[in-house]
């Protein structure tokens, strides 16, 4: 009996040990293939964002400023969208480790979003050009729905001839056309409507539910037992519109948010002047990068089946 009780604890501490190493090796592995703190120095980055706000869009802008800053880089924030990418001046700001300190709990975004009618006009594009160089701002993140990122493909794609032509009414100097002479972009999907193609969620959509929920359960209790019971009113349609939006974001979107920021700037300091632009995403439970336009044409056909009334061909193009 003791011999054996012997041998089972000498096979014991062997697997344990054994585990111990995997571990290790696990820890080594991971260590060596961290992106080293201050390797991404001489860089510059620019968060915004755009079209409607939603919960948790706070936790994605601190998320790419403390990893931006964590690597080296100097950040920007760009106040309400591309208005304030096109206005310039106070609109652009750089961003610190402290001013994003304290917004992780807080509803929409505060660095502002607004719709931009300058920047769909080649001019309001220049401009907003004009003013990322002048800050030296070379990588965008994009947070916001499909028209937002659209946008921000176009203007990638306009890039060199929007120097090219800035050079040549002499806003800008051709040292200045050679150092930002290629513009990386790497979208979020910030919506509540969870209606992007190329992702399980959107950044808001978990909180906009939680508030739908509470809603509906206050408004079916105090309209059936208050109401129409007991003060005998006629009840009408509410319209839940915008009070979706608000309130604190929830334990997922927070975390989403975190996720997605961190995994959107380490997808800026990989990319090539070659690399496609792309989105971050959710696939299961893993941060992952998807082609951006790829994912707008697909959600903009879905968005046609549906007017359509082709309910099948819509859930094949979602994937479900």
């Amino acid at each position: 009996m003791a011999e054996r009780a012997a041998q089972k604890q000498e096979e014991y501490d062997n697997k344990e040990q054994h585990e111990f190493a995997s571990a290790a090796e696990l820890g080594a592995t991971v260590r060596e293939t961290r992106v080293a703190q201050g390797s991404a120095k001489g860089k510059v980055i620019a968060v915004f964002t755009s079209g409607g706000d939603s919960q948790g869009m706070n936790a994605a802008v601190r998320a790419v400023v403390r990893m931006g800053l964590y690597l080296g880089a100097r950040v920007f924030f760009i106040r309400e969208g591309y208005e304030g990418m096109v206005n310039g001046g106070d609109s652009i700001v750089e961003a610190t480790w402290v001013s994003v300190s304290g917004i992780i709990h807080k509803g929409g975004t505060v660095i502002g979003s607004a719709r931009s009618q300058d920047f769909r006009e080649r001019q309001g594009r220049l401009r907003a050009a004009k003013n990322l160089v002048h800050c030296g701002i070379t990588n965008l993140v994009v947070i916001g729905g499909d028209g937002s990122l659209t946008g921000a493909n176009l203007f990638r794609q306009e890039w060199p001839s929007l120097l090219d032509e800035l050079v040549s009414n002499g806003s800008i100097t051709h040292e200045q056309r050679n150092t930002c002479s290629h513009l990386n972009i790497v979208g979020m999907l910030g919506s509540i409507d969870n209606d992007f193609c190329g992702t399980d969620m959107t950044i808001g959509t978990d909180s906009a539910l939680h508030r739908i929920m509470e809603a509906v359960g206050c408004y079916r209790h105090h309209c059936i037992e208050v109401v129409v019971e007991k003060v005998k009113q006629d009840t009408r349609i509410t319209v839940l519109g915008h009070v979706q939006r608000g309130g604190s974001p929830s334990a997922f979107d927070r975390v989403l948010g975190c996720r997605m920021g961190a995994e959107a700037v380490l997808a800026l300091f990989e990319a090539k002047p070659d690399s496609e632009a792309c989105v971050v995403s959710l696939d299961g439970n893993q941060a992952v990068r998807v082609p951006l336009m790829q994912c707008v044409e697909k959600t903009k056909a879905v968005a046609k089946c549906m007017a359509d009334k082709e309910w099948q061909k819509a859930v094949q193009l979602r994937g479900k």
